[in-house]
């Protein structure tokens, strides 16, 4: 695979803590949602807390973890393919960067 453009590198780190937080939001907004059901036992709550915790916190590893530029054209794609980046964020990298995640992505 190609090596990404040091401009696309640069932009990646940038928008990974950006996307990291969303993703955050999102998973916490789940857990809320789940806390707030009034209908469920505190244990059942708790149940499906930890099951979309254990789930999603191997998500965040695989988007996240181990950042290097070997890998980045794969987390590009996961945070695309998750809708953590902006369609503006995302017209930032290189057409280049672009046409690797669309296909990665099997668009």
């Amino acid at each position: 695979m190609r090596e990404i453009r040091e401009s696309d590198w640069k932009l990646l780190r940038q928008l990974h803590s950006v996307a990291l937080e969303r993703f955050c939001e999102q998973i916490l907004s789940e857990v809320e949602r789940i806390n707030s059901d009034r209908a469920k036992s505190f244990h059942r709550k708790y149940l499906d807390i930890y099951e979309v915790l254990h789930r999603r916190d191997k998500e965040v590893a695989q988007t996240f973890n181990d950042l290097r530029r070997s890998t980045a054209f794969i987390h590009i794609a996961s945070m695309k393919g998750r809708g953590l980046l902006t369609e503006d964020e995302f017209l930032r990298f290189s057409q280049e960067t672009r046409d690797v995640v669309h296909h990665l992505l099997g668009s």
